[in-house]
């Protein structure tokens, strides 16, 4: 499966957006760990990932995720993953990332 990944920076909201579409697996985690790292690495900001075209993350893009949230708290932000599907809000749930991320829409 591919992935298209989309990203831009949005002033008013001061955060990076990226859209993802596709599934972030052990195949394309790495292309959204790339992309991640050049957004902040420009800019350490909040990080807006919209999950509205995301049919699937397994624990190889939960691990991508969990990296560079990590990276982001060192500057105190976050990630926040909008508008996702009910099968991947229902992964964060039963893993408990909805805890560490913050899950919105």
């Amino acid at each position: 499966m591919s992935i298209i990944i989309n990203k831009s920076f949005n002033d008013n909201k001061d955060a990076w957006n990226i859209d993802v579409h596709g599934e972030i697996d052990i195949y394309t985690a790495n292309e959204l760990k790339d992309v991640l790292i050049e957004c902040i690495s420009s800019k350490s900001k909040d990080v807006i990932l919209n999950a509205s075209n995301l049919e699937y993350i397994d624990s190889t893009g939960l691990g991508v995720l969990i990296g560079i949230l990590k990276r982001l708290k060192t500057d105190e932000r976050d990630i926040y993953i909008t508008n996702a599907k009910q099968n991947v809000k229902k992964i964060f749930n039963i893993t408990g990332l909805d805890k560490i991320f913050k899950v919105e829409g």
